[in-house]
């Protein structure tokens, strides 16, 4: 596998990073700001240049300003992965200044997923924009009545946050743990389309 890893940034969020495999993704991170940066981070005429992308093995690394684009190699069709991350890039860039976007047609890596996980993954995919559902309502909605706990478990190992949105799932009684990123990140996720905790 040949893999692609993007860094794109989501102004007043920080940058966060994409890897593809051709079309497909096969990990997200969500923006943060990066250590020795100024968060939130503006862009500023002739800004010195970013930190160095640490290279994957067997992969290639592009960092992308915001609002650029990724020129396809071949303008008659001949790398149509490239205009599929540019456009992901743009929804994300669109999704965190505040705009409604959606993320249900991005072609993921589920390779070695359970059937559980799958049918967690496509139940979690359904939740609209603005709603959310307790851990409990999206195991039972997976088909495993009592697996609030598994489907925890399965978001907080989620590798693609926005694309399969578990940040949509809260606790029965609050907002609910976020993995590393926090509560916080998670209410300002929420806040950003509109649901208040």
């Amino acid at each position: 596998m040949a893999v692609k890893r993007v860094v794109y940034e989501a102004q007043g969020w920080g940058e966060g990073e994409l890897w593809f495999d051709g079309p497909r993704l096969v990990w997200h991170e969500l923006p943060r700001p990066r250590p020795g940066r100024p968060s939130p981070r503006k862009t500023r005429p002739n800004e010195a240049s970013p930190p160095p992308i640490h290279p994957h093995p067997g992969g290639v690394n592009t960092r992308l300003p915001l609002g650029a684009t990724i020129p396809a190699k071949d303008p008659r069709g001949g790398d149509a992965s490239a205009q599929i991350v540019s456009r992901l890039i743009h929804r994300l860039e669109r999704f965190f200044a505040g705009e409604r976007s959606t993320f249900d047609d991005v072609e993921l890596d589920l390779d070695g997923y359970t059937p559980f996980q799958l049918e967690l993954t496509r139940m979690l995919r359904a939740i609209p924009y603005g709603e959310v559902i307790s851990y409990g309502e999206l195991a039972t909605a997976a088909g495993h009545p009592n697996a609030q706990r598994a489907a925890g478990t399965f978001c907080a190992h989620n590798r693609y946050p926005l694309v399969v949105p578990c940040h949509r799932v809260v606790a029965a009684n609050g907002v609910g743990s976020y993995g590393t990123l926090g509560i916080e990140y998670k209410r300002r996720l929420l806040e950003l389309e509109g649901v208040a905790f």
